[in-house]
């Protein structure tokens, strides 16, 4: 018997644990509203920091918030789980450094100017490639003995593979858009950083506000009434973003932002919660690890692919005589229509996407007390 049962502890009686798995959404939903004001709220207060002050001091003040983030993590966070003495492998922790930052740094490298795919590209994405090939073979070597740095074990079920590629492609979108829409708004369209900052603020707000009661719809109706919407108002506000000029004006800039987040939280808090919700206990820790992993790659991958098709394109057009406003419409005409493409595998995806099973069988359907 355990000593400080918690909700997810197989201790419990299933009658008392359903209420925990049934609120799983809710409690997603609140975690979602972090991961939406964040990158809100942050060009909004770098605008106001770089209209005052040198680009410098805005790294100074990051420096003081990771160091607050520190201080107060180590002080108020608490262990929710029994710790376990786990190894780490240096050498997988070397490979997966290899393997995402040489595919990304190799994307990133598309956009140079000429646009040429050189050496600067192909010697990166041939490194990472080799380097994540490696990574994965040691991984399932290691986890016959559950030593691997991350537990491939976890893309064995369906239902969690589904939900992290259509959350990878959700970050993809999510984060090239958040770098592409400054650059168009302070290029194009003449705005200040501050302005542009203040600008993306309310679509970051809408979907904070908005998580938790789609949270609370999940708990009820499961994912597809939620996540098919959602990754079909992605793609239609991507390729509106595919049609702005040089004279749109801002309210259809605000407009089509708020119908894209939205649509990212009514996409994001679903598949968080399904993703992790027939995994094994034991997996648990490898299944977050890999959804935050794959997200951020994904997000950085995107933000390579997207900046470097602006660049690309851009650099083509003014070389051919077109004006630099002109080209970077027509840079973000191509990136925004190669991302709205890759938002419709994501509607396909969503549609494979069921509802997680309300059972304990197989720990399948505990939850953690902290999530």
């Amino acid at each position: 018997m355990c000593r400080e049962p918690r909700a997810g502890c197989p201790c419990i009686p299933l009658e008392r644990r359903l209420p925990a798995v049934r609120a799983r959404g809710r409690r997603m939903g609140s975690i979602t509203v972090v991961i939406a004001v964040a990158p809100a709220i942050g060009p909004t207060i770098a605008g106001l920091i770089l209209s005052q002050f040198s680009w410098r001091f805005l790294f100074f003040v990051m420096l003081l918030l990771a160091l607050a983030a520190l201080i107060l993590g180590a002080l108020w966070m608490k262990n929710v789980t029994e710790p376990v003495a786990t190894p780490v492998d240096v050498f997988s922790v070397v490979l997966s450094a290899l393997a995402f930052g040489g595919i990304v740094f190799g994307l990133s490298h598309i956009g140079e100017p000429g646009g040429s795919v050189g050496a600067g590209v192909i010697i990166p994405l041939a490194v990472g490639v080799l380097a994540l090939a490696v990574f994965i073979l040691r991984q399932v070597r290691l986890q016959r003995k559950d030593l691997a740095l991350l537990d491939l074990r976890t893309f064995k079920t369906p239902v969690f593979t589904l939900s992290v590629i259509a959350l990878g492609i959700s970050a993809m979108v999510f984060f090239g858009s958040l770098i592409l829409l400054p650059i168009y708004m302070q290029s194009v369209l003449g705005m200040s950083v501050l302005q542009s900052g203040l600008l993306l603020l309310p679509a970051g707000l809408a979907m904070g506000q908005s998580s938790p009661i789609i949270g609370r719809i999940y708990d009820r109706f499961g994912p597809k009434p939620l996540a098919i919407p959602g990754t079909i108002l992605i793609t239609l506000a991507i390729a509106a973003l595919s049609l702005l000029t040089v004279q749109s004006p801002w309210w259809v800039l605000l407009l089509i932002r708020v119908t894209l987040n939205i649509g990212l939280a009514m996409t994001f808090t679903p598949l968080f919660s399904t993703a992790m919700s027939e995994l094994p206990t034991k997996l648990y820790s490898h299944g977050s690890a890999a959804v935050s992993t794959l997200q951020q790659v994904a997000g950085a991958i995107g933000t390579a692919v997207f900046v470097s098709t602006l660049s690309a394109v851009s650099a083509t057009e003014m070389a051919a005589g077109t004006p630099a406003p002109q080209a970077m419409v027509a840079g973000m005409h191509t990136a925004f229509i190669i991302a709205a493409v890759i938002s419709v595998a994501g509607i396909v995806i969503a549609s494979f996407v069921r509802r997680p099973a309300e059972s304990a069988e197989g720990n399948r359907s505990e939850v953690p007390a902290h999530l």
